[in-house]
């Protein structure tokens, strides 16, 4: 696909295919979002435009990768939010923006914050790419992943005090709590709960 031909995501600037479209009230494909911006016709997270920067710059990586660059997560934001004006979300008056409270982001995070595990406290998750989320693990000596690389969760990162991080991947399925150090490494599984 040439570049002029691109389509971009008008909350996060993610280039669009088929594959990462989001989805409107009546399960139709959006033709301006991403998964991870736009799930049942509300935006999946309530940011401002600079937060929206902050959370994409976690991925400079994957940038850097595609475009051959080496910035830093500062820099990136930097870019990012020199693009961001030019996306329609940046752009709809407050009272046509659709509003971020997806009715099972709710119900994730009552259920992540009833597990009771310290420092664990959940405010917001974000939907998430599971190739972007899918640490390995070693089980029994083998080395296991437990996601889908293809399939889209809702899930967060929090610090911990002690510097490792908590990770958290929701599904109609299951919730899965991990904690990993820089990185991801050494990841270990703290729950893997069947939902009701």
């Amino acid at each position: 696909m040439e570049k002029k031909d691109m389509k971009f995501c008008q909350s996060c600037g993610m280039p669009l295919t088929e594959e990462i479209l989001g989805t409107n009230a009546d399960g139709s494909k959006s033709e301006d979002y991403c998964i991870y911006c736009y799930k049942d016709g509300a935006f999946t997270g309530d940011f401002t435009m600079e937060q929206m920067a902050e959370y994409c710059s976690m991925f400079v990586e994957e940038y850097n990768k595609n475009t051959g660059q080496n910035l830093s997560a500062c820099e990136y934001k930097e870019v990012l939010l020199k693009f961001f004006p030019t996306l329609k979300r940046w752009n709809l008056p407050k009272d046509q923006i659709p509003h971020a409270d997806h009715p099972m982001k709710k119900v994730f995070i009552s259920e992540v914050n009833a597990l009771g595990i310290p420092d664990l406290q959940v405010d917001n998750l974000f939907v998430l790419q599971g190739s972007f989320i899918n640490q390995p693990y070693d089980i029994n000596g083998n080395e296991v992943k437990l996601l889908d690389d293809n399939a889209s969760y809702w899930g967060t990162q929090i610090q911990k005090t002690d510097g490792r991080c908590y990770g958290i991947a929701c599904d109609e399925k299951y919730i899965l709590v991990s904690e990993y150090g820089p990185d991801g490494s050494d990841a270990k599984i703290i729950l893997l709960k069947k939902r009701q």
